[in-house]
């Protein structure tokens, strides 16, 4: 898409970069943000929670029972007991509403390397690599909760969809040029004809060896319309399209969901002792 088409948007745009963009980190660190809702009230829609009988009869399966009666082994507190039994049938109703049951090794021609949080796609062409790195924690949101003044029980929930900020390194030699990019919120609607960013440049630099504080930074919405609508078409060129942005968050979506259930069974295993 040409420049002078991207110019044209950025009026249609112009609201959403400065709620956005205009908002974001000049750091190259991300800020939490907090969930909107409980994930309790995600899987209401997605799948039945197990009944008490069914998670006791889990529980009671556990070898080397506590010998106070408590049925667990080192399990001996009232709270203690209704974390692992809420957390038996929290694990389960998860498991059924993920969707991506195995994660891909590769996202759009970009290979993936994953660590806790932290994940790097990279992909290697002729006298460049292209590094896209993000950060799955606090990345979680719904588009929404449904409309009107249906009870919450009817009401059909959006699916949690994790939207991350992402940092592109182009990397030449010991020189790097990067951008921080971030999703866009409620990004306009417009005609078939028209082209619309579904992410867009919060911050952009260069520099040389290893990123530090003392390298300087231009944040996106302070650049020149047209140099902006520039550098969004080299990353285009680079592979870092709408297509790929959707498809990177699909993946970080499915990741942060298998980190959250891994993190539950975590939790379960800490609280009755079996490290």
């Amino acid at each position: 898409m040409s420049g002078l088409v991207r110019s044209a948007h950025r009026v249609i745009q112009g609201c959403v970069k400065n709620t956005g963009i205009a908002s974001a980190l000049v750091s190259r660190a991300q800020a939490p943000v907090k969930r909107d809702f409980t994930r309790g009230i995600w899987h209401m829609s997605c799948s039945k929670r197990m009944d008490g009988a069914a998670a006791t009869s889990l529980l009671h399966n556990h070898s080397n029972i506590c010998s106070c009666g408590c049925g667990l082994k080192a399990l001996h507190t009232k709270g203690e007991r209704e974390l692992v039994e809420f957390l038996t049938e929290e694990i389960v109703a998860e498991r059924k509403a993920q969707k991506l049951k195995t994660l891909p090794t590769e996202v759009d021609g970009f290979k993936v390397t994953g660590t806790g949080a932290e994940v790097l796609l990279s992909k290697a062409l002729k006298d460049e690599v292209i590094n896209v790195t993000f950060n799955v924690n606090h990345t979680v949101d719904s588009d929404d909760f449904g409309e009107g003044d249906v009870q919450p029980e009817k009401q059909e929930f959006a699916e949690m969809r994790s939207k991350p900020q992402f940092e592109v390194d182009i990397v030449r030699g010991d020189t790097t040029l990067g951008f921080t990019c971030s999703f866009l919120q409620d990004p306009p609607t417009t005609n078939a004809d028209e082209y619309n960013d579904i992410f867009g440049i919060d911050e952009v630099t260069l520099y040389k060896g290893e990123w530090n504080d003392k390298v300087y930074a231009v944040a996106g919405d302070v650049l020149d319309g047209y140099l902006y609508d520039l550098l969004m078409n080299l990353l285009e060129e680079k592979g870092i399209s709408n297509n790929f942005v959707q498809k990177l968050s699909d993946f970080s979506t499915g990741y942060e969901h298998a980190a959250y259930i891994n993190l539950l069974e975590g939790i379960s295993k800490f609280t009755i002792g079996k490290q």
